[in-house]
Order: structure tokens, then sequence, then C-alpha cells
């Protein structure tokens, strides 16, 4: 009875401290993805002409994907792990907006790489209409198929995803179809774009070649992709051991929690890395510097004429 008490204690205790590591972990993570982000949209609108962005607008839905993911995902996960749970209609909302903030940062990654490898920039007004209709397409598919499990009622709370997320227990078929649909529209085509894209670019092949390229932020494009294909590995593997599971069972418990830590992880991860292009960093620098920075030159107050 003794050595029962004393096992059901630490198995207590372990669940205490796992739980409040998990909080302090999405604490940082979620304070990072919101103040980093808030900083790269505040410098994209206020230091533009500190520094070159060619391929503004993919970047742009890209830092507002993370920001939302931030607000709102990682802070429900959060709410979740103190609260015990997630419920009606807060659940549904949260399992539809973090498929389609994963489509959409994939998607503008996708976009950065082909706009890339073109090599026109943003402000034309053809090319503008054109990539803003497709970073709004990656957005739209994501909520799409984001709104399907929330129709058919497939949602419910999963603790070790510490979030609401999609369980079959009726039909294998449904789910096989729905994942190779939503991994070959959402997953498969964009990751086909990056990598053609990157494999042409870096074999020296582009349709039109800019003096600038390596002084312009896309060079940190690669270390985007790096990022976002590191961080989002778990869930994949996850999503594919679900699908050779004939019983319907989920992944395992660690491998849930950890693709939604790992995964959260890439919000605040995409500000650093921005940081890491020189003349970027350099306009964030200087605009914090300047707001907090008194001036320290002379100012001419008055004139006083004298006689020679």
């Amino acid at each position: 009875s003794e050595w029962f008490n004393a096992t059901v204690l630490m198995e207590h205790s372990w669940q205490n401290a796992e739980k409040w590591i998990l909080v302090t972990v999405l604490g940082l993570e979620m304070v990072m993805g919101i103040v980093g982000n808030c900083l790269v949209l505040l410098i994209k609108v206020m230091c533009r002409g500190q520094f070159c962005c060619h391929y503004w607008v993919p970047f742009v839905s890209l830092t507002l994907s993370d920001l939302g993911c931030s607000l709102l995902i990682i802070s429900g996960s959060l709410f979740a792990m103190l609260t015990g749970g997630q419920g009606s209609p807060w659940c549904e909302v949260v399992s539809l907006l973090k498929f389609a903030f994963i489509t959409s940062s994939l998607g503008s990654i996708a976009i950065l790489c082909v706009q890339r490898l073109i090599g026109m920039a943003s402000t034309g007004s053809a090319l503008f209409v054109v990539m803003v209709t497709a970073c709004l397409t990656s957005w739209v598919t994501g909520m799409v198929f984001g709104s399907v499990p929330v129709f058919f009622s497939w949602i419910k709370y999963d603790p070790a995803e510490m979030l609401c997320a999609v369980f079959w227990e009726s039909s294998y078929s449904d789910m096989l179809v729905y994942i190779v649909c939503a991994f070959s529209i959402c997953i498969f085509v964009p990751f086909l774009l990056i990598f053609f894209s990157s494999v042409l670019y870096a074999t020296g092949y582009r349709l039109s070649c800019n003096s600038d390229d390596e002084a312009d932020l896309s060079a940190v494009t690669p270390l985007l992709v790096a990022s976002y294909i590191l961080c989002y590995t778990p869930f994949v593997m996850s999503e594919l051991i679900l699908l050779g599971r004939m019983d319907l069972s989920p992944a395992p418990n660690w491998l849930r929690t950890l693709s939604s830590v790992i995964s959260y992880l890439d919000c605040g991860l995409n500000p650093l890395i921005y940081c890491s292009h020189r003349d970027f960093r350099e306009a964030g620098l200087a605009l914090l510097w300047t707001n907090r920075k008194p001036s320290s030159e002379p100012v001419l107050v008055a004139i006083t004429k004298q006689d020679l």
C-alpha cells in the first residue's frame, strides 16, 4: 500500500512538473511570436526605405500568419493547459485557424521562392495583384480544409496536443480521403514549388536577375524554408503514423505534444531569421535607438546680434 501511494504521488508530481514546464515553454513561444512579429511588421512599415525588399507581399503574409498563430493558437494552448481544456465554439475556431495558419505560412514561403526565382519585384501593378491573389488563395485554402472537420463534427479537445484537434472514430476511408486531399493540395504542392524553385535558383537559373539580390531581404529564404521543415516534421510524422493505423488510433502522446511545441517555435524563429539579415537588423536597431535615444546634438534656440 505504501509503495502504491508513493508511486501515485510520484506520478502526480511528475504530471504537475510536466504541466508547468509546458506552460513555461508555451509562454515563452507566445511572447517571442507576438513581440517578434509585431516588431517585424513595424520595421517593414516604418523602415521600408532603409533595407532592400523586392518581394514584400509574401513576407507580410508570412508575418501576419506567424502573428495570428502566436496571438490565437499558442495563447489558446496555454490557456487550455491552465484550465484543463477548451470548450465550444472556441474549440472549433482554434482547430480551423491552426490549419489555416499552417497552410498560409507554407504557401507564403512557396510564393516567396517562386517570386525570387522570377526576380520581379512586387511593386508592379500586375504582379502585385498576382502575388496578393496567390497569398489570399493559400489563406482561403487553409480555411476551407480547416472547416471540413468542424462541419462534420470531427473535433474534440486533445490533452496531448494541448488544443482541439481532429479525431477519427468511425471511418478509416473518411480519414484517408481527407488527409490525402489536405496534404496533396495544402502541403505537397507548395513543397514542390519550394523544392524546384530552390534548386533552380541554386543552379543559377533565374528569369530576371537583380544586381542587389544578395542585399535583398529574400536572402534569408533558405533559412525560412529550413526552419519550417524542421518545425513541422513532427506534425507530418504524426499524420503519417495515423494513416498507417487501420484502428484509427492517433500517434503517441509524446509525438503529438512535440509536434505542437515545435510547430509553435517556428512563429518565434522567423523574426530572428529576419534579423540575421544585416540591413534589416540595422534598420530595426536604428528605429529603436531613434525612439529611445535623446537628442545629443546642439539645438539653436536663439540668435543674438552683436555690433562689430
